[in-house]
């Protein structure tokens, strides 16, 4: 098993100083920043994930994690991204619902939040967890509620038990409505638009009963893919 400390060394080897200053100065988060790109990062995790067994990758993780370092964080995230794991006893699922309480920034909480997708998916009944974040004072942790939903409106042909969660999400989708945060409009205006291309007529059902909460560009991006639009 790769330790914390080399898996770091190995994306400091990978860091470009300049490109980590830009990188800074886009993200505006207050963690180092190495310069890495995802590409490489994504080499990296794949290379770790299959010398690791499966609670040597939860450790590792949480070590990564836990060094704040940028890179090393989506690290983290891309060595538990997997559709399929066995077993799914929870341990990675209760790793990355830690993470999201303290989501800082978009791009780690997508990151993470694409791991994340992967465990709901494969047991829904982790979205009663989720849907407590729904309420959360953190804007980044309601905000991963929809992200991590996401799989469910991009379903071409639902189950009655997805299209349950669909309607669930679709009702934390108006409560977030009258949300002002920039990017919980954006969120509840990407989900709206991945559902239209499968479920065009609940868009427009969600448009207006809700759609005028919304603030106009989130109401523009969920009727984007609409035939004809809003």
């Amino acid at each position: 098993m790769i330790t914390t400390d080399e898996a770091i060394a190995a994306l400091r080897a990978l860091g470009d100083p300049a490109r980590a200053a830009d990188m800074a100065a886009y993200h505006k988060t207050a963690r180092p920043f190495l310069g890495v790109g995802v590409p490489q990062i994504d080499a990296l995790a794949r290379q770790w994930r299959a010398g690791c067994t499966l609670d040597e990758r939860v450790t590792l993780a949480a070590g990564l994690w836990e060094s704040n370092i940028h890179e090393a964080r989506v690290a983290a995230a891309k060595l538990l991204t997997q559709a399929r794991i066995r077993p799914d006893d929870g341990a990675v699922w209760v790793l990355i619902a830690g993470w999201a309480e303290g989501f800082d920034s978009w791009a780690l909480a997508d990151h993470a939040s694409a791991a994340g997708s992967r465990r709901l998916v494969a047991d829904p009944s982790r979205l009663d967890h989720v849907e407590r974040w729904t309420r959360h004072e953190n804007m980044w942790t309601r905000r991963a509620a929809l992200v991590m939903s996401l799989p469910w409106a991009r379903l071409p042909h639902p189950k009655p038990a997805e299209l349950a969660v669909r309607r669930r999400v679709l009702g934390w989708c108006a409560a977030y409505a009258d949300d002002r945060e920039w990017f919980i409009q954006k969120a509840v205006g990407w989900w709206l638009r991945d559902l239209s291309r499968h479920d065009p007529q609940a868009v427009r059902a969600w448009l207006g009963a809700h759609g005028e909460r919304l603030k106009p560009f989130a109401r523009r991006e969920a009727a984007r893919r609409l035939p004809g639009g809003e």
